[in-house]
């Protein structure tokens, strides 16, 4: 089910629209599996839960069904779509050729007060898996992947990533309970590449780390096999 909606937030600086809040919403809920592949929602409903009008969820449903993620139906409840393998292996091919390329960039410019901030957000991760704080853990991660292209010369290329990428955040999220770990430790062999101008080091590990989305989609499907298409067509 829905949950609760801060509609106080629409006071800060930025004031985004009650369509970015409730697409935000949602779209957090689904990579968070807090509405799983399979979930109905129904405007109505979802209007009356968030307390808003009908059209800023009319059009966050139309956001997501663009991005994948729901399937609306004509006069029959909204579906949260299924994790579709294929989309997250495109997901994955355009991610990787963006930050393989940000990578190695980053290991020919990176500096001491760049490596600082990446090593405090490695400390923040380890901190955040010992807490067992997965949102948290999620957040860190991808602040990690978004310095790297900071400090790359290339921040604009996060924004391609980001919106590219939520297929495989889907399963990437599944994961945590037992991958954050592995994760936190593939970070830091790629920071040390970064932090030592070993260009060829960064970007191996960073293909590396990476390249483990595909291992991670088999083992989800076998825990969670509901959560996935039946078939990629």
């Amino acid at each position: 089910m829905v949950g609760k909606l801060n509609i106080g937030t629409l006071e800060q600086a930025r004031q985004p629209t009650v369509t970015d809040l409730v697409y935000d919403h949602l779209y957090r809920q689904i990579i968070e599996n807090e509405l799983p592949p399979g979930s109905k929602l129904s405007e109505v409903e979802v209007a009356r839960i968030l307390g808003v009008s009908r059209q800023p969820v009319r059009d966050a449903f139309y956001r997501l069904s663009q991005q994948g993620f729901l399937l609306i139906r004509p006069q029959r409840a909204t579906l949260v779509t299924h994790i579709s393998k294929r989309a997250v292996m495109q997901a994955h091919f355009i991610r990787s050729a963006l930050e393989l390329a940000t990578a190695e960039a980053a290991a020919t410019c990176c500096n001491r007060e760049d490596a600082d901030i990446l090593r405090t957000n490695l400390a923040e991760q380890s901190a955040a898996i010992r807490s067992g704080n997965k949102t948290g853990f999620h957040a860190l991660d991808d602040g990690f992947h978004k310095q790297i292209c900071a400090l790359s010369g290339h921040s604009d290329a996060w924004i391609l990533i980001r919106d590219h990428k939520a297929h495989m955040d889907r399963v990437r999220y599944l994961s945590l309970s037992f991958g954050a770990e592995s994760a936190l430790s593939e970070h830091a062999v790629i920071l040390d590449a970064i932090e030592a101008h070993d260009v060829d080091a960064a970007v191996k590990a960073m293909r590396s780390h990476l390249s483990q989305i595909a291992k991670i989609v088999e083992r989800i499907n076998v825990s969670h096999p509901a959560f996935f298409e039946t078939e990629d067509e």
